[in-house]
């Protein structure tokens, strides 16, 4: 019965049509049975006719017999399908569901059938996939935010020394009045500076959260009509700091779905990080490719040194930058937010003739024209 349930391909009925396969597979056994029974009875009623003894036991037991195949016919066909259809993805999902209670999500559930219980299996499959996608997003976040706290209390170390000790200073030395009103504005002026930088790193500590809460919006655009937005925004930016600009496109759609206002603020970000860098010039390079929207923003500069490309990406990372205490250092962490918020990355490297090279990529839906 077996091979011929194989040969049945069983697997991919569904849990109805198997049921009825089953059941009619069964009746015809048990009716082949009890066709089997009653020949035998029949046998043993013509063989002792005339023993009345022998008759008397033979119509029940033909009636047990009948009743006993009735039995054994439903538990074999319940038997029969429990082990084809219901034992190997039960089986499956039980061992998924206590390794995902364990928080053990490295697994894969994988069931071939085309029935109820692979569908089952199947989306059982796309919760356990979403659940670690969603698990790392957490836990990158968490070490991502343990790591902000880390810097933002580092960078906040030093402003908080030097107003503690110019707050001991003052309290040892002013009640004496050993502090000329020249010193004592001097340092108040020094303080005031520090307080300010308190204040600064407070609201970029805030405007990082807002960030990280910030919903993606795609909508259709047009793609000449964001370009053209973007390489205007970019003019603007490059003459600010007395730099040329000019761009390249290599995109076989007009329309893609993208956030416009996310895609503009990182594309801003990046120019103004690259135009304090160059030295004359910041080129701009518009790709699509595999379901990606990526710009490529490169500049004639001295590159990142190697511990900008370790750290660049890094919140409150300033580098070598003469006006560091003009900018928190945010550009490209704030760009990284962004771009991974839409599903995309940041990546970055020096280009092969010098100069920085910053690669920003969005997840975008290409829609025909």
């Amino acid at each position: 019965m077996a091979k011929i349930i194989g040969w049945l391909q069983l697997k991919n009925m569904t849990l109805l049509q198997s049921f009825i396969f089953l059941c009619c597979l069964t009746l015809i056994t048990v009716m082949a049975v009890i066709t089997l029974e009653f020949e035998w009875a029949e046998r043993i009623r013509l063989r002792y006719a005339d023993d009345s003894s022998v008759i008397g036991w033979v119509l029940p037991s033909l009636v047990t017999m009948v009743l006993l195949t009735v039995a054994a016919g439903i538990v074999l066909m319940a038997i029969l399908f429990y082990r084809w259809k219901l034992k190997e993805p039960l089986g499956m999902l039980m061992k998924a569901s206590e390794k995902i209670s364990a928080n053990d999500l490295g697994f894969h559930l994988s069931y071939d059938s085309k029935d109820e219980m692979g569908e089952l299996c199947r989306v059982f499959e796309n919760m356990r996939g979403q659940l670690e996608r969603n698990y790392k997003a957490l836990w990158r976040s968490a070490e991502e935010r343990q790591q902000l706290n880390a810097i933002f209390a580092h960078d906040l170390r030093t402003p908080l020394s030097v107003l503690k000790g110019y707050s001991d200073f003052l309290t040892t030395y002013l009640p004496a009045k050993k502090i000329s009103e020249e010193k004592l504005l001097e340092m108040v002026q020094t303080m005031k500076v520090h307080i300010v930088r308190l204040e600064n790193y407070t609201e970029a500590m805030n405007s990082i959260q807002r960030l990280e809460d910030m919903p993606v919006n795609s909508r259709e655009t047009d793609m000449h009509h964001l370009t053209s937005l973007l390489n205007e925004s970019a003019r603007q930016i490059a003459g600010q700091y007395a730099k040329s600009f000019d761009s390249s496109i290599a995109v076989d759609s007009n329309k893609i779905a993208v956030d416009s206002d996310l895609v503009m603020q990182v594309f801003e970000n990046l120019l103004a990080n690259a135009a304090r860098y160059a030295s004359s010039r910041v080129k701009v390079h518009y790709r699509f490719c595999r379901g990606f929207f990526t710009i490529t923003v490169t500049d004639d500069g001295t590159g990142f040194s190697d511990e900008a490309l370790q750290k660049a990406k890094l919140p409150f990372y300033r580098g070598e930058i003469g006006d560091a205490h003009a900018h928190h250092g945010l550009g490209l962490y704030i760009c990284k937010v962004l771009c991974e918020k839409h599903e995309g990355g940041l990546h970055v490297e020096n280009g092969s003739d010098g100069g920085g090279k910053v690669m920003a990529s969005f997840f975008a839906e290409l829609i025909n024209s």
